[in-house]
């Protein structure tokens, strides 16, 4: 049976379906013509061993297999390859085994080569790195496209991607090691991996189901072995490829050794005296990062310079300068974010592995000051690959990429000398072959030296930047039960903005003072409040925005006394559940800061289209103030973010007139960014006058989801991690 034309044929030809026995238990993705790549523990299930197990598979433990769409009855057979085997383990350096629960983890990734040839159909599928705009779909071990999962990127988790479940079947065992597949970019994405399931019964307002998916990055890192992917068929740009190209390989000599040599370096089958120049283009274009090995190779195969000795020489009489660059306008033209060669990106990614002073983050603006929308990342791999789409600007004679690199080398000198001098040498080898000029390279590391310098030395700060550091933040990602009494919790931290760390995992429902009573030791033991006290979030689930978690406090129970965190920290709840509509809004309402009003949302509003209408009207309102009775703040709290709305300031027992004036004059005249300390000193006037019990201090509460406040790498989802 032969998979028919239609959106999803690139996929259906490289689908593979693992079985023990009559059971299908996995799936898999045709990426050679004989090679097979899923997850170590699928491959672990279909040879009936611990799903964890480490040891490699030997040629007496062969594995079946099916191409569904292919050739659905017939059984294929495949053998683990001893070099790609890579079983699940709980770090990225160590071997240590995964703990139960663990996510992400590392590896968890298996090649099987196939006895036989695959049947006529079948083809390699095509990789490209994942889209957070896109939805993508996940079929069932047995390929049948009835249990079809669609999901949406949500954020990149080195080594995994965390997507939410839109719809289709119920994520269950049987989808791990099957291909993502981006249907509008017609590409697999990722490798699934696992899935986190909501608790029996699911709280109110629970988020959605998330399932995890290996990146391609990670794939690429973890088996340097495997031949690199193909990619879907590129059209614009090609004419033109194909015209530099022509000018700059002259002779058909010149054609035939650069279409062999790049055959060998992607692990492709030469066309031999056949070969010409559509067959070297289409080769590169059909490859992924082939254009950048394909530069590699016409820069390679150019003689010495006439001059003398020249390491990196320019195109001789195959091409002149100008003509060079025009090739490479051309090659940037297909292949938009692929700067790099394999061995590039592999060597890059071994030294920012190694990298912890730069924030990702930071270094994004820093170096895209004008970019009108940042990507979101998890790392400096995450980041890089982001710059590597980035052409150069106007009047900039060093590409993004290699501004990035060099401002990590910059930052990571103050702690030594590795990896700095190393990525030094990686930029200058880099450039040297890219065409970028040294002296270039070199003026733009000496600015950022000198721009870096005077920060360090008078006052601490981030390194490399000229602002202060961020205070430290404590982030408790709440899952409340039915009851709204008993909660289930993970306690990120996140200093001098850089990546977030897990703390502390409380997955046994606890009390509102055993909440308090882990942030306290969190906050002794992983957090140096040095010179400004953290900033402690509560992400809670938008049906629980009504929880006082900004009133709790810690028994009394030690000599310091209770712990009451809205007092001396600032407290601030935060909700993760932003849908693409309400973070468009969120974007806008963030870009009218500087003139942004403020709206009272008062009893006259309590209606939610009567709420939504006037959050309509002023979506330039950045701050709102709630003042309803009690019962009706859920409603306009849950209108607040759909509508984008980053700053919600309301009391909790109390409204009126009166009530929304003070709160109005309490954020007069305060910059965004002070609102959560100004309603911190609120709360203390109020504990410090007890004689007063109608101060507005008392049960104020704050939602900030503010412009430089992004959520941790995986949101507050259940615990239970299955393998699906």
């Amino acid at each position: 049976m032969s998979a028919g034309a239609g959106p999803d044929t690139p996929l259906q030809q490289s689908f593979a379906s693992l079985r023990s026995g009559d059971r299908a238990v996995g799936a898999g993705v045709l990426v050679a013509e004989r090679l097979v790549l899923t997850c170590a523990h699928v491959v672990n299930s279909a040879l009936g061993r611990d799903r964890f197990a480490q040891d490699t598979p030997g040629a007496g433990d062969p594995v079946t297999l099916r191409l569904p769409h292919v050739a659905a009855g017939r059984d294929l057979t495949g053998r683990v390859v001893r070099e790609m085997w890579v079983p699940p383990r709980a770090t990225a350096a160590t071997n240590a085994p995964v703990r139960p629960g663990q996510v992400p983890y590392h590896g968890d990734l298996a090649v099987l080569e196939l006895a036989e040839a695959p049947p006529a159909g079948a083809e390699p599928a095509p990789f490209l790195q994942h889209s957070y705009a896109n939805e993508t779909i996940a079929l069932w071990a047995s390929g049948n496209p009835l249990p079809t999962v669609r999901a949406v990127p949500r954020v990149s988790a080195p080594p995994w991607i965390a997507l939410d479940v839109l719809g289709g079947a119920e994520v269950t065992e049987g989808f791990s090691g099957g291909p993502l597949w981006d249907r509008a970019r017609q590409a697999v994405v990722g490798l699934v991996a696992a899935v986190h399931h909501a608790p029996e019964p699911a709280a109110p307002g629970a988020l959605p189901t998330t399932m995890y998916a290996i990146s391609v990055p990670a794939i690429e890192a973890e088996l340097p072995a495997l031949p690199p992917s193909a990619v879907p068929t590129a059209r614009r740009g090609v004419q033109q490829l194909l015209t530099a190209l022509e000018r700059v390989l002259q002779g058909r000599e010149a054609v035939l050794a650069c279409e062999e040599r790049l055959a060998a370096r992607l692990g492709r089958p030469s066309a031999g005296p056949a070969a010409d120049l559509e067959r070297l283009v289409g080769l590169a274009v059909g490859v992924r990062r082939g254009i950048p090995e394909l530069l590699d190779l016409v820069r390679d195969y150019e003689p010495p310079s006439a001059a003398g000795y020249e390491p990196h020489p320019w195109p001789g009489h195959h091409g002149a300068r100008e003509d060079w660059e025009r090739l490479r306008r051309a090659a940037r033209t297909v292949r938009p974010g692929e700067y790099l060669t394999t061995r590039q990106r592999r060597d890059l990614s071994g030294l920012l592995a190694h990298c912890t002073r730069t924030d990702p983050r930071t270094l994004l603006e820093r170096v895209l000051p004008h970019a009108p929308e940042l990507p979101a990342v998890a790392g400096l791999a995450d980041a890089m690959d982001a710059l590597e789409g980035f052409s150069s600007l106007t009047g900039a004679p060093v590409p993004p990429l290699l501004q990035g690199v060099v401002r990590v080398s910059v930052e990571e000198s103050a702690a030594g000398t590795y990896p700095s001098e190393d990525l030094d040498a990686w930029v200058e080898r880099v450039g040297a072959r890219s065409g970028v000029d040294e002296a270039a390279v070199s003026q733009f590391r000496a600015d950022v030296v000198a721009a870096a310098a005077p920060v360090r030395a008078p006052a601490p700060s981030l390194p490399g930047t000229g602002a202060p550091p961020a205070a430290p933040r404590v982030q408790v990602e709440l899952l409340p039960t039915a009851t709204g009494r008993r909660f289930t919790y993970q306690i990120w931290t996140l200093a001098d903005r850089r990546t977030h760390r897990l703390a502390l995992v409380r997955d046994a429902e606890a009390s509102s003072e055993q909440v308090v009573d882990d942030i306290r030791r969190v906050l002794r033991t992983e957090v140096r409040e040095d010179p400004e006290t953290a900033l402690v979030e509560y992400f809670l689930p938008a049906a629980w925005l009504g929880l006082d978690v900004d009133s709790w406090e810690s028994p009394d129970g030690d000599e310091d006394g209770p712990f009451v965190p809205g007092i001396t920290r600032r407290v601030v709840v935060r909700t993760t559940e932003r849908s693409r509509e309400s973070y468009a809004g969120w974007k806008q309402r963030t870009a009218a800061l500087p003139h942004a009003k403020r709206l009272v949302l008062d009893e006259r509003h309590t209606d939610r289209m009567v709420a939504r209408a006037q959050l309509e009207v002023h979506r330039d309102a950045g701050t709102v103030i709630v003042c309803c009775p009690p019962h009706h703040h859920g409603t306009l709290l849950r209108q607040c973010v759909q509508a984008g709305v980053h700053t919600v300031l309301w009391h909790r027992a109390e409204h009126g007139a009166q009530l929304a004036q003070d709160l109005l004059a309490l954020v007069d005249g305060a910059e965004h960014t002070e609102v959560p300390e100004v309603v911190r000193l609120e709360r203390a006037k109020a504990m410090a006058e007890p004689e007063s019990t109608t101060h507005h201090g008392r049960r104020l509460s704050l939602l900030y989801d503010a412009p430089d406040h992004r959520p941790p790498q995986l949101a507050p989802d259940a615990w239970v991690l299955t393998q699906p």
